[in-house]
């Protein structure tokens, strides 16, 4: 097959701790043909859609693990699958390769569907199951946002469309920089920001479980910094073993059915104590230290069952 990997770039690559580097040498592995799609590749033409891609052969040289071939156009008979890996913002290229990608919904199979991506917010997409998540207000309203902050005393507020926490505050009610922070997440409040009650389990870190299919395939503790509140591996965080537990099992029961419906193969939830936090769609990460916490090849396992 022609799996096509939809990114901002490679040079956003990690090696060390990219989830969509685990996919492309998992693909090659098993005798697929990986390229890159850039953001903005594809064009829908009168006689059938193009894609504008580099042929991508993984390596096992040097500090960059791909060897990136000249660019080539692929027609839309050529592509048999798209993993879609780009990150937030949801801004308008991120949405026109969305609205591009559905238009071929019945010819290329996408992970995940456009559809499916469009839909969930990952941080606005939960609000709808009240008893998973911890008290939460989604506003651009002072008036609303400063009483919910004086009646929760300690929050987290943070923007809708952000990932790998980026700008993610601790707020306390009686915090100095209080109405700072707040001016600065609502553009003096035009603008909408999540504000959730603080969890005290967040101290001991949060958990990223990744779903395929809607099973889990593996959970992984992220633990914060000494000098940092945030437990993100890009804010710095740490890996550590996370036990699956009977109320994780209950989220991912509610979740499921949820997930298929939209088409949402590959899943990360972000639990912390007894609370969902997050459900990211857009491009899910954690795989490479989740494997290397479990020991185990877990991206094998998650393409078992993307093509059952």
């Amino acid at each position: 097959m022609n799996i096509l990997f939809l990114m901002k770039g490679l040079e956003t690559i990690i090696p060390e701790k990219d989830t969509s580097l685990l996919f492309m040498q998992e693909a090659q592995r098993r005798g697929h043909t990986v390229y890159f799609l850039p953001q903005g590749g594809c064009s829908l033409t009168p006689t059938g859609a193009l894609f504008h891609v580099k042929r991508c052969l993984c390596v096992d040289k040097g500090s960059f693990p791909l060897d990136v071939l000249d660019e080539e156009v692929l027609s839309e008979s050529d592509v048999d699958v798209v993993f879609i890996r780009t990150d937030p913002p949801f801004d308008t290229a991120y949405l026109t390769d969305m609205w591009v990608l559905e238009q071929l919904s019945s010819k290329i199979r996408c992970i995940n569907t456009p559809l499916g991506i469009r839909t969930v917010n990952e941080k606005i997409w939960i609000t709808q199951f009240k008893d998973l998540i911890p008290p939460t207000l989604l506003s651009s309203s002072k008036k609303e946002i400063l009483s919910f902050i004086e009646e929760h005393q300690h929050v987290i507020v943070k923007p809708c469309d952000g990932f790998g926490g980026d700008s993610i505050f601790t707020v306390m009610n009686n915090d100095l920089n209080k109405q700072v922070i707040l001016e600065m997440m609502t553009q003096h409040f035009t603008q909408y920001c999540v504000i959730q009650s603080y969890i005290s389990e967040s101290k001991v870190g949060d958990k990223r479980i990744l779903l395929c299919n809607g099973e889990i395939l593996g959970a992984v503790l992220r633990v914060h910094s000494a000098e940092d509140h945030r437990n993100n591996f890009f804010a710095g965080g740490t890996a550590q073993f996370a036990e699956i537990t009977d109320r994780d099992r209950h989220v991912v029961s509610v979740l499921k059915p949820h997930l298929s419906r939209l088409g949402l193969s590959f899943v990360g939830i972000d639990i912390i104590g007894d609370f969902l936090i997050e459900c990211n769609v857009t491009s899910p990460t954690c795989l490479k230290e989740m494997s290397h916490v479990m020991n185990k090849s877990l991206e094998r396992v998650a393409f078992d069952y993307f093509f059952l």
